[in-house]
């Protein structure tokens, strides 16, 4: 929990591995990830980019920013929420994504949602 509850953005994320979209032979695995990005503040907070860091089981390091997500730059108030699902391309069975997201209050400040690391592994990669 952030130390001003008015900015109190959870991020949860649900990753998937796409077998039909991935290409093993050629070390090309496709992930989706759904996130979920729920508003416990106290004031209506706006998403308007994204910072994530990708890193396979290699160690390579791919950072993506960008504006909103999936093209969207959304509007959560206080107690709702916002889902979406989007995806990515690694080299390896195994990898980690984290980042933040950089928040707008409706008071004017400016402040980073952070999604704390998860797993993207192929099924069976890890015993």
């Amino acid at each position: 929990m952030p130390e001003d509850r008015r900015y109190w953005i959870d991020v949860s994320v649900s990753p998937t591995y796409l077998a039909d979209q991935s290409q093993p032979e050629q070390n090309r695995f496709a992930f989706a990830y759904r996130v979920t990005i729920e508003n416990k503040g106290q004031l209506i907070a706006q998403l308007l980019s994204r910072h994530w860091v990708i890193t396979d089981g290699d160690g390579q390091v791919q950072e993506v920013r960008g504006d909103g997500v999936v093209g969207e730059q959304p509007v959560i108030a206080p107690g709702q929420r916002h889902v979406y699902t989007s995806g990515t391309l690694m080299a390896s069975r195994v990898g980690t994504m984290q980042g933040s997201y950089q928040m707008l209050a409706e008071d004017g400040h400016r402040f980073d949602a952070t999604i704390a690391p998860f797993r993207l592994a192929v099924p069976g990669a890890l015993h």
